[in-house]
């Protein structure tokens, strides 16, 4: 039984050995309005191109995984209502209904996975939500990174998320969070989070080696490349947290509870920054998929060597 079929594009790219950035698509059905959130959608895709590498947006529509998507369907996810945000607990669920559905973080992981794609680019991983300790409210996200071999670009977890207590997680479950061309982990709008990175590495190549190592030693999971936004597009940190926290209060007054929580604060954040706060995640976005690209074609240069 096939559980996903490529676009004409990914699928002669994999077949030829040339490198592919996967994309997710919640940021097309859940982050932005049309038609911002196709003309970024493009965007995104073409900043993969430009950087050498073949773009596969991932998606489910109409119960079958798409590895890669036309233009047409492109579209047509983007003016799509009621789409299913899918993480790993409900893609499969989804599929079976034959519904549609846009791809978390694990999600993507999953699909790339199957596809043989090794590199992911996205905005931000989800991870430990603030007041977990009473919520428990984790994202899938953690728990995927640390079984499924795919080098995930982000620029660090989202500002809204618990920071130290994400990186507590990942360590524990053996992730490698690796800081790209700084010491600081950056915070997704900002360039530093005020915590120092576990690991740095300043060159597409050491990531790609780094990937290959790991497999080389058997360890599984991938690896987590945090790439700061660029400075001119960043939001500092003193400026964006207090706006943060008055969004988490609304949220808690308001009974906003798991998988509406993200998005809610999202959009508060984007009305309390009049915009600029989505002006900065499109930046960062572009920015991770120009890395995602060096590293892809770096991989390439490195067959992995066949499992016994």
């Amino acid at each position: 039984m096939t559980v996903f079929t490529c676009s004409p594009e990914v699928a002669e790219a994999l077949d030829n050995g040339r490198p592919v950035v996967a994309l997710e698509s919640t940021i097309i059905t859940h982050g932005m309005p049309y038609p911002q959130n196709l003309e970024t959608a493009r965007q995104v895709e073409d900043d993969v191109r430009q950087g050498g590498a073949t773009p596969a947006t991932i998606a489910v529509i109409d119960g079958t995984l798409h590895v890669g998507l036309t233009a047409d369907q492109l579209e047509t996810l983007a003016q799509a209502k009621n789409v299913a945000k899918l993480s790993r607990a409900d893609m499969a669920v989804c599929m079976a209904r034959g519904g549609t559905g846009a791809t978390t973080v694990a999600a993507t992981m999953i699909a790339a996975r199957l596809a043989g794609i090794e590199v992911f680019a996205t905005g931000g991983i989800g991870g430990v939500h603030r007041g977990a300790e009473t919520s428990m409210d984790v994202s899938a996200d953690l728990a995927e990174l640390a079984q499924t071999a795919v080098t995930v670009i982000c620029a660090g977890a989202k500002a809204i998320l618990d920071i130290p207590l994400t990186l507590e997680v990942l360590e524990t479950n053996g992730v490698p969070v690796i800081a790209y061309g700084q010491d600081d982990l950056p915070a997704f709008w900002s360039q530093s989070s005020g915590l120092k990175a576990p690991l740095r590495l300043d060159d597409p190549a050491q990531i790609a080696r780094a990937q290959r190592t790991r497999a080389d030693l058997g360890l599984p999971g991938g690896q987590l490349i945090a790439n700061p936004v660029p400075a001119a597009d960043e939001i500092p940190r003193d400026e964006i947290e207090p706006i943060i926290r008055r969004a988490l209060d609304e949220a808690a007054e308001q009974g906003i509870t798991a998988k509406a929580v993200t998005p809610f604060l999202l959009d508060r954040i984007f009305a309390l920054t009049s915009g600029r706060s989505l002006a900065t995640n499109i930046a960062l976005v572009r920015n991770n998929a120009r890395l995602a690209a060096q590293i892809a074609c770096e991989l390439s240069k490195m067959p992995a060597k066949p499992v016994k």
